[in-house]
């Protein structure tokens, strides 16, 4: 790519070097999701051989790709994000967003969905798709993994933020974006339903876009028993190409809840939830029946 002498110094050219070719940023979305080895990635993207191989050979030598041996007879790699790589999830996610609302959708903010929609469609094509087995969570005291590791189901919610930091900002004044509530009642449900969950051998946990401390505090105040998880780097959001939106200068997540078997596939998706009492009871009924039809693998010692 010919550059003018000006783009040496201009970031946004710099980024463009990486992310203005389609199939690199289709391969960054992909690996960020947790497509990491060569097979994979082409059965995702449907693209030849040898273009993905040059599309991961050029990504490796821009430094947010790297190899890693993961069979010698005959050697086989898989392509994980480097820290550049990483410090672009927030990009992946921001092209989501604006995709959502200005190329799928017709421009409004909304902290919901239609259900006629592209975000309606993809989040219910969750059902049926195995989790990252790698990603963890950032919590009070270490990172955490997605899933209980003795739980027969694990329920995961995501929601906007609860506390002071869902307050708008001092002095700005903006139209009521739909469903977009404060405080979120999601955490207070599951929370009061929580033994419930518990006899059923199912586990809870939420996530937002908040920080730890955040959480923490709020976790505090209202005696939530289950863990709350950052995603505050947006892994998790990149991971599962999950619904947000962007208000007061922050990323929030829309309102959704999956039912995760004990294997880690996605069971049951609601979304969007706009009835939040009504969704909490159902998906104690379903997580109860995911649970119900268990097999509890046999999960190595580094898992707990």
């Amino acid at each position: 790519m010919r550059m003018h002498n000006a783009d040496d110094t201009c970031g946004v050219a710099q980024a463009a070097l990486v992310l203005g070719d389609w199939w690199n940023v289709l391969v960054l979305r992909e690996v960020a999701r947790g497509h990491v080895r060569f097979d994979a990635l082409a059965a995702e993207l449907g693209l030849s051989r040898k273009v993905l191989t040059e599309r991961l050979g050029r990504l490796v030598a821009q430094g947010v790709l790297r190899r890693s041996l993961y069979q010698r007879r005959p050697v086989r790699y898989e392509y994980l994000l480097t820290d550049a790589g990483e410090a672009l999830v927030p990009v992946l996610v921001a092209m989501q967003d604006w995709g959502d609302r200005w190329a799928l959708g017709d421009g409004t903010l909304t902290a919901t969905a239609a259900e006629d929609g592209a975000e309606h469609t993809r989040v219910h094509a969750l059902a049926g798709t195995r989790l990252p087995t790698d990603l963890r969570l950032p919590t009070t005291g270490a990172e955490t993994p997605l899933l209980a590791p003795d739980a027969r189901a694990t329920v995961l919610f995501t929601y906007p933020g609860t506390g002071a930091e869902r307050d708008p900002v001092p002095g700005a004044e903006r139209d009521p974006i739909p469903g977009d509530v404060a405080p979120t009642p999601e955490t207070r449900l599951f929370r009061d339903a929580w033994a419930d969950f518990r006899r059923a051998g199912v586990d809870v946990r939420g996530i937002s876009t908040q920080a730890v401390h955040e959480q923490a505090e709020f976790a505090r105040a209202e005696e939530i028993p289950y863990p709350l998880l950052s995603d505050v780097d947006q892994r998790f959001t990149a991971a599962l190409r999950l619904p947000v939106y962007r208000v007061d200068g922050r990323l929030r997540h829309k309102r959704l809840i999956l039912v995760v078997d004990a294997e880690g596939t996605v069971s049951q998706v609601l979304f969007p939830v706009t009835d939040t009492p009504h969704a909490v009871t159902e998906t104690l009924r379903r997580a109860t029946a995911c649970a119900r039809q268990a097999v509890l693998p046999r999960r190595d010692e580094s898992t707990r």
